[in-house]
């Protein structure tokens, strides 16, 4: 029975078991999409990654990304993650992911020994917006009231640089005791499944706390009832946060994963580009395990 090696890490930290935990399957030829959707359940991770040659020479690798319950357009934590195991494995510091939403750049950080230590990641697309989550269908979600979103900046949203998230803004404490309702987003997508393109509803929240962001993301629908590290989201976030300004480009260093004893620290910046705001997301990587799957 043939075999396919992975590895594990943590991503968005430099303390193992901290930041996001991500599977990647380092060569994934002979895998069927079937395959890697069963894989990626099974570990049962916010994703698993599935590295593959590219289509095009110019590119590094095309990259399949799967949640537990599908496969994802793009993803930031496992874009740093596979960025890092790629330059582990074959060197070079400016790589290029395949993935279904376009290209994703990455630039690998080295530490003092010249050994990779994380990556930051480009997202593939410029900002774009959508429909407007009503805030009671919002604080449902979140387990919240109406009176802990803050909306002087915007109403909850939905925003992407290709990956789709609501935003909304909620306060600090609010933030802290949030838990998602399952049965209150399967209302909110009932109800407004007409305005999605996907059957996908995740709620990225965030509040502004002593200078800092702190931020938590639900997406019980797709099998991830709390994500201690997002880096689609994120790095949405801070093109989110500069189009509600003036400035020309922004850094936000951004807390996750607190509540889910998983401390992440992300690093965004935005810019305004011709085509858009284009945004970054970065941080450490640790390496955890290594083995194989027979199938």
């Amino acid at each position: 029975m043939p075999t396919y090696a992975f590895v594990t890490l943590d991503v968005f930290t430099d303390t193992r078991f901290g930041g996001n935990p991500l599977a990647v399957f380092t060569d994934a030829r002979g895998l069927t999409g079937e395959q890697m959707q069963a894989l990626a359940t099974e570990f049962n991770l916010s994703e698993t990654t599935f590295i593959l040659p590219p289509e095009d020479p110019a590119n590094t690798a095309k990259v399949r990304i799967f949640n537990p319950t599908a496969e994802m357009p793009f993803a930031g934590h496992p874009s740093v993650g596979t960025g890092y195991v790629l330059s582990k494995m074959r060197g070079g510091d400016a790589l290029r992911l395949e993935v279904p939403a376009g290209i994703v750049e990455v630039s690998i950080q080295r530490g003092p020994d010249g050994q990779p230590t994380g990556g930051v990641i480009a997202a593939p697309q410029p900002l774009s917006t959508g429909m407007i989550l009503p805030a009671d269908h919002t604080a449902a979600c979140a387990g919240l009231h109406v009176a802990d979103l803050v909306t002087d900046t915007h109403p909850p949203i939905l925003a992407s640089t290709g990956n789709p998230f609501f935003f909304a803004e909620a306060t600090p404490e609010a933030l802290t005791r949030a838990a998602p309702s399952l049965a209150a987003f399967q209302a909110a997508l009932a109800a407004h499944s007409d305005q999605l393109d996907t059957q996908r509803l995740a709620l990225h929240l965030y509040a502004r706390d002593k200078g800092r962001i702190r931020t938590r993301m639900f997406a019980p629908l797709a099998g991830t009832w709390e994500d201690p590290a997002t880096g689609s989201a994120n790095v949405t976030l801070a093109a989110l946060l500069l189009s509600f300004t003036d400035a020309e480009e922004g850094a936000w260093e951004i807390v996750q994963g607190v509540e889910m004893g998983r401390p992440s620290l992300l690093s965004t910046t935005a810019r305004r580009t011709a085509d858009g705001i284009r945004a970054t997301v970065g941080g450490g990587c640790v390496p955890v395990l290594k083995g194989e799957a027979e199938l």
